[in-house]
C-alpha cells in the first residue's frame, strides 16, 4: 500500500506543479575488483576483456552527460592478480597503484572487503592515508575504544542533495583469516550495526540513505528475513530489518543483482550488486521532485555490462610505467617445469598440482600430515619456463601456513567431512561420482556445455603424509580408512599428530574442522601450534626458486575405490566438467 501512494504522490506532484524542482543524480558502483585495475591479466599474461580501465570508459561517459555522479565501490580489491600483491608486498615505498587508480577516477567513497583484510594492517592502514575518499565499516569495531576502525559512513553533496552512505563487511572475516591481520578489531553484526547507526545518520538530514555492503544478496534467503549466515546473506536482514535504506549495493559473492524489495515497513529499498571484476557497473539513477526536505524520490537501478567498452585510453596510458614494472616481475623465470601439471586431476585422485603444495606444506612447517586443495578449478602450469605469475595459478591466495595438533580421529573425520563436499555416495559403475552442482529436476546444471562441482575447489582437502582410501560405496561418514602413516610406520587414531593446513582452513573456513573433525572455533585456536610470517605463495616461489626444474609426481598415497565403479565414472564426470576427454 505504502508503494502505492508513494508512487501515487509522484504523480499528483508532477500534475500540480507547473515548474517543478528536479534534481537527479546517479550512482554507480564497482565491486570485487580483485586486482582487476588494467586491462592486462598478468597471470595469463594476456588482454582483460572487462576490467577497471574498460569501467573508467563508462565512469567517464556518464560524467559528460551533466548528471551529478557519486562513485562507489565494495570492496575486495587489494586481492587476485600480481599487480596488487606487488604493491602490498613488494613495492611498499611508490604509490599503492590501487589508491592511485581510484583516486584517478574520483571514488567518493568505498567499503573494505574481507580480502583487503587479508591484505594485513600495514597495508590497509597504509592505503587509508593514500586514498582520498574515506574507507568504510561501521561494523569494524576497534576493541580499545569500541569506535569502528574505519569511517562508520559518510555524507556525499551532489546537487545541493546530501547523501549519506553507510558502509558494512561480512562479520565473517574471523572464519577465515588468522587475527595478526586484523588484530584489535572486532568485527560485530551487521544487522546491530546498521540499527545502531541508522539514527545517527538521519540527524544529518539527508536526502537518501545508501548502504554499501561487503555481504551477498542471496535470494533464497529473502524469504527467511531473520537468521541468517552472516558470510553471504547479512545484506538480506538489514534490507528487511532496518528501515531507512533507500538503496542498498551489495557484494562479495560476485554475483549481480537488481531488484527492489519492501522492507518491514513497507518502504522500497533498490538492492544492487556490480558483480565482480570490473565486468560490471551497478547503476541507480535517482531523480528528486520537488524542494525543501522531503523531495519525493524516484529511483531506478539497471547493472551495465562493461564488456562493451574498450578500455580509456588515457587511463592506461596514466598507469603504462606501473604496468611495466609489475609486468617485468611476473616475467621474471623462477624454474622450468617438465610437464603440463593441471588441477584438473586433483578431483579424481592424487595429482602433481596439489603435491606441489603438499611437499612445500610439509617442509616449511615439519608437520607430520598436510591438506591441501586445488585453490582453482581449472588452471594450468604449462610445460617449459615457469615464472613469478605461474605463482598465482597455483596459489591464489596470500594464505599463511599453520601447524595444528590433531588427534588420528579427527584427521579421520575431517577427511570424511572434506569427501562428502566432493564424492557421491555410489550404488554401481553408472551413477554420478562427482558432487555436481543440480537443478530443481535433478541434473546437472549446465553453462556452456559444462557441468559445475556442487561447491568450490578450494574446499576439496585431501591428504599427504598418510595413506587411505576412499570406499564410495559406504555412506558418509565412513567412507576413509587410513593405513597407516606413509612410510609404514603406524597409524593411531588416538595419538596427536602435527598438521600443515593454510590459515583460511585453520581458522575455521569451509567447516572441516568445525563440522568435519569436532572442533570448534574456540577449540580451535588453542590447537594452532604455529604460523608463518609470510604467505604460502612465498616459500612455494622460494621451494622453485631453489629446485629450477620442477617434475612433480602424485604421492599415490590414497585412491577411490571400486576401481571398476570410478574407472567408468570418472571419464564421464570429466568430460562434463571440462568439455573433454580424460
Amino acid at each position: 500500500m505504502k508503494n502505492k501512494l508513494y508512487l501515487l504522490s509522484l504523480i499528483l506532484l508532477l500534475f500540480a506543479c507547473k515548474d517543478p524542482d528536479i534534481r537527479k543524480i546517479s550512482i554507480l558502483q564497482t565491486t570485487d575488483i580483485h586486482g582487476a585495475v588494467l586491462d592486462y591479466d598478468f597471470i595469463e599474461k594476456k588482454s582483460m576483456s572487462a576490467s577497471l580501465a574498460s569501467a573508467a570508459t563508462y565512469i567517464k561517459k556518464v560524467r559528460e552527460n551533466n548528471n551529478p555522479v557519486v562513485l562507489l565501490d565494495n570492496g575486495d580489491n587489494l586481492q587476485g592478480q600480481p599487480v596488487v600483491y606487488y604493491y602490498n608486498f613488494i613495492d611498499t615505498l611508490s604509490p599503492h597503484l590501487n589508491a592511485e587508480v581510484m583516486n584517478y577516477l574520483k571514488y567518493d567513497a568505498a567499503t573494505v572487503g574481507n580480502h583487503d583484510i587479508e591484505a594485513g594492517h600495514k597495508v590497509y592502514d597504509r592505503l587509508v592515508k593514500e586514498y582520498d575518499f574515506p574507507l568504510l565499516a561501521a561494523n569494524a569495531v576497534e576493541i580499545k575504544t569500541g569506535d569502528p576502525y574505519f569511517r562508520p559512513y559518510t555524507i556525499i553533496e551532489r546537487n545541493n542533495l546530501r547523501i549519506a552512505v553507510m558502509g558494512l563487511t561480512t562479520p565473517a572475516v574471523t572464519s577465515w583469516l588468522p587475527y595478526e591481520l586484523y588484530s584489535g578489531i572486532e568485527f560485530r553484526d551487521m544487522e546491530k550495526t546498521a540499527k545502531k547507526w541508522m539514527p545517527v545518520i538521519k540527524a544529518e538530514k539527508p536526502d537518501l540513505i545508501v548502504g554499501l555492503f561487503h555481504s551477498g544478496w542471496d535470494n533464497a534467503e529473502t524469504r527467511k528475513r531473520n537468521g541468517y549466515n552472516p558470510d553471504n546473506s547479512g545484506s538480506v536482514a538489514v534490507a528487511f530489518n532496518v528501515p531507512g535504506f533507500d538503496i542498498i549495493f551489495t557484494g562479495h559473492d560476485h554475483k549481480t543483482a537488481n531488484e527492489t524489495i519492501l522492507n518491514s515497513e513497507g518502504d522500497p529499498v533498490l538492492i544492487l550488486n556490480g558483480g565482480s571484476r570490473g565486468e560490471n557497473i551497478a547503476r541507480a539513477d535517482v531523480i528528486f521532485i520537488g524542494e525543501g526536505r522531503k523531495p519525493v524520490k524516484k529511483i531506478t537501478g539497471e547493472i551495465v555490462d562493461v564488456n562493451q567498452y574498450k578500455p580509456d585510453r588515457k587511463y592506461t596510458d596514466n598507469f603504462r610505467k606501473q604496468k611495466d614494472i609489475v609486468k617485468e616481475y611476473v616475467d621474471k623465470v623462477i624454474a622450468v617445469s617438465k610437464k603440463d601439471i593441471s588441477s584438473r586431476d586433483a578431483f579424481f585422485g592424487p595429482s602433481a598440482f596439489v603435491e606441489m603444495i603438499h611437499s612445500v606444506q610439509l617442509a616449511v612447517s615439519g608437520a607430520d600430515i598436510s591438506f591441501a586443495a586445488p585453490l582453482s578449478f581449472d588452471v594450468k602450469i604449462s610445460k617449459g619456463p615457469v615464472t613469478v605469475g605461474d605463482m598465482f595459478k597455483l596459489y591464489r591466495f596470500e594464505n599463511m601456513l599453520y601447524t595444528v595438533s590433531m588427534t588420528g580421529e579427527e584427521i579421520r573425520k575431517y577427511l570424511e567431512f572434506s569427501y562428502s563436499q566432493w564424492l557421491n555416495t555410489m550404488t554401481g559403475p553408472s551413477d554420478r561420482l562427482i558432487k555436481l552442482r543440480k537443478d530443481d529436476n535433478n541434473n546437472p546444471v549446465l553453462i556452456n556445455g559444462r557441468a559445475w562441482l556442487s561447491n568450490q575447489a578450494y574446499n576439496f582437502d585431501s591428504a599427504a603424509g598418510i595413506d587411505y582410501i576412499v570406499d564410495i560405496s559406504k555412506p558418509e561418514g565412513s567412507r576413509i580408512k587410513i593405513t597407516s602413516l606413509s612410510g609404514g610406520r603406524h597409524f593411531n587414531p588416538r595419538t596427536r599428530y602435527l598438521v600443515a593446513v593454510n590459515s583460511y582452513r585453520g581458522n575455521g573456513g569451509g567447516g572441516h574442522f568445525a563440522k568435519g573433525a569436532g572442533i570448534g572455533s574456540a577449540q580451535l585456536n588453542s590447537r594452532v601450534i604455529s604460523s608463518t610470517d609470510k604467505d604460502l605463495r612465498y616459500y612455494i616461489l622460494k621451494d622453485l626458486e631453489k629446485k629450477k626444474e620442477i617434475d612433480p609426481l602424485p604421492r599415490n598415497n590414497w585412491k577411490i575405490v571400486p576401481d571398476a565403479w570410478v574407472k567408468k565414472a570418472a571419464p564421464a564426470d570429466y568430460k562434463l566438467l571440462f568439455g573433454e576427454t580424460m
